[in-house]
């Protein structure tokens, strides 16, 4: 069992029709929790019914809310979310929130000094304030993982590049590799091409990049491993990326093999892009069933 620490925007997913607690750190957190992890979360919610029902659900899930502020002037975080005819989301993320405003404390610096592993995104660096917070972070975090999250126009070429050199893993998507790759001027067109050179430029030992329903590549101590993807009738596809990442992770830092790592952490995304909402359950049993079809 790892201790693992998911620094971030913590909000509410406002479909047309329904709403759902969210944000790429809490998704990931829940994910990992239900993989047999210690996990806690550093954010912060308004002094609000919304902010009360997040930390109720993530007590309830058993993920460590210690580290879950509360601010007395802004709202909990809220984002609007469209999708297309695909299930695909486009969102529209309500500035300022509480999650802007995380400050360090003695607490937050102190477990993720102790965790195995320390999760960030991009979107949570849009304010000066989580921003500086997540800075003094990193420079404590034994193993920094960084999920790539862009959302304009939350963030710059300069934020990025420093999230990018702290971190030991980092995680793309197959448009944010590209568009990345292009600003720090690679010659390349090929994907594993543009992640050797992200690898050398950020001094980054692993590097994996997802690609919707054409499963993902993993670069992980020189070597590449691939899956194609899992067939699925999507519904939605907020918060697959999220279970992906922490099963991935998960597995890695157990030691699992990792070509077994990435083809369970596809499963995963394809079920939940299956599935409505971010953070469906679903048993051993029904992964297994849905990667070994009889």
């Amino acid at each position: 069992m790892k201790n693992i620490v998911c620094f971030g925007e913590v909000l509410w997913d406002v479909f047309p029709t329904h709403k759902k607690i969210g944000g790429a750190p809490l998704n990931v957190a829940l994910r990992l929790k239900s993989l047999d992890n210690n996990v806690s979360i550093i954010s912060r919610i308004g002094d609000d019914k919304k902010g009360r029902k997040i930390k109720k659900h993530l007590l309830k899930q058993g993920v460590n809310v210690a580290n879950l502020q509360i601010d007395t002037q802004l709202k909990t975080g809220k984002v609007k979310v469209m999708l297309n005819a695909k299930g695909s989301a486009s969102y529209d993320i309500m500035f300022p929130r509480a999650w802007d405003k995380i400050t360090l404390t003695d607490t937050s610096k102190s477990i993720t000094q102790h965790a195995d592993a320390f999760i960030y995104g991009s979107l949570v660096a849009r304010d000066d304030i989580s921003r500086a917070s997540l800075y003094a972070l990193l420079k404590l975090a034994k193993y920094k993982i960084f999920d790539i999250n862009l959302r304009a126009p939350y963030y710059t070429k300069e934020v990025l590049n420093h999230l990018m050199n702290e971190a030991d893993f980092i995680k793309f998507n197959d448009e944010e590799i590209f568009e990345i790759g292009e600003a720090l001027h690679s010659q390349t067109h090929s994907l594993e091409q543009n992640i050797t050179f992200l690898a050398e430029q950020t001094n980054t030992k692993t590097i994996c990049v997802t690609k919707g329903r054409h499963g993902a590549i993993l670069y992980y101590n020189g070597t590449f491993y691939y899956n194609s993807g899992y067939q699925i009738e999507v519904v939605d596809t907020v918060g697959a990326g999220d279970s992906f990442l922490a099963t991935l992770i998960s597995k890695l830092l157990k030691g699992d093999n990792p070509q077994e790592a990435i083809d369970y952490a596809c499963a995963i995304g394809a079920l939940v892009a299956g599935s409505e909402g971010a953070n469906p359950q679903f048993s051993t049993e029904d992964i297994n069933a849905f990667i070994y079809p009889n």
